[in-house]
């Protein structure tokens, strides 16, 4: 699974058989039937264009991508979410991040032993208490689309924007942002318990916020921009009255 996840990072558009083809070459035995599986309880599959095959239920609204030719300006102007898996010495978790699209700021993240949605709920509780974004953009996966996560959210203001099935580019700093993890932090290490590795990433997300400085923010940090942001947006909002 971890050979998966890193063979995923740099070819996202690999389904089953080309990840069989790949293991195969590096001299892995292994049947794409086992990749299949492992793929789905990774919950990976190949980015492409494809027809759609299933239903949403009544309480699986999509909702339309926004964030197609916009112009981002501002902190807390798009928020966006993603799951991603993390590896253990036995087993795995899950990760989900809300990010800043434009410092690149995380703003929250919670891991799960489990795909259930309530560690999304939670962490994204915890991000609308820090602050609130004009946009939330997410993937169509179950955890998103659940009314009790889009309430929350409609509830706070906040419009709901979903990735188009299949594209990759769409929420693209997200992934930047897995792919910046992996390869800094959990690839390096061989993590072997929850609190291990909660201990680790927590080290980790508060160097990336406050001390990585980023080329895109101009070798500045995310918090730097996102600090600078939110307060010249209050600058802004403040109205002197002359007498």
């Amino acid at each position: 699974m971890r050979l998966l996840d890193k063979e995923y990072l740099k070819r996202p558009y690999y389904g089953s058989r080309r990840m069989t083809l790949a293991l195969q070459k590096k001299g892995y035995q292994v049947n794409r039937k086992r990749v299949q599986r492992l793929m789905r309880r990774m919950g990976i599959e190949a980015i492409y264009p494809k027809p759609r095959t299933t239903t949403h239920g009544p309480e699986k609204r999509i909702y339309p991508y926004l964030l197609r030719d916009l112009t981002i300006r501002r902190p807390d102007q798009v928020w966006a979410a993603d799951i991603t898996y993390i590896p253990l010495q036995q087993g795995f978790l899950y990760l989900v991040a809300i990010l800043d699209w434009f410092s690149r700021y995380v703003i929250g993240w919670r891991l799960s032993n489990c795909l259930e949605g309530s560690f999304c709920l939670e962490c994204l509780a915890e991000a609308l208490q820090y602050s609130r974004p004009e946009i939330f953009n997410s993937d169509q996966g179950v955890q998103f689309t659940s009314e009790a996560f889009t309430s929350q959210l409609l509830q706070s203001g906040v419009a709901i924007s979903m990735d188009g099935r299949g594209r990759a580019l769409d929420n693209v700093f997200v992934e930047r942002l897995w792919r910046t993890l992996k390869y800094e932090e959990v690839y390096l290490k061989d993590y072997m318990t929850c609190s291990e590795t909660e201990s680790n990433l927590a080290e980790y997300f508060w160097f990336y916020d406050n001390e990585r400085p980023h080329s895109a923010l101009e070798n500045r940090t995310p918090a730097e921009v996102y600090t600078e942001g939110k307060n010249r947006k209050k600058s802004r909002a403040v109205t002197i009255e002359c007498h």
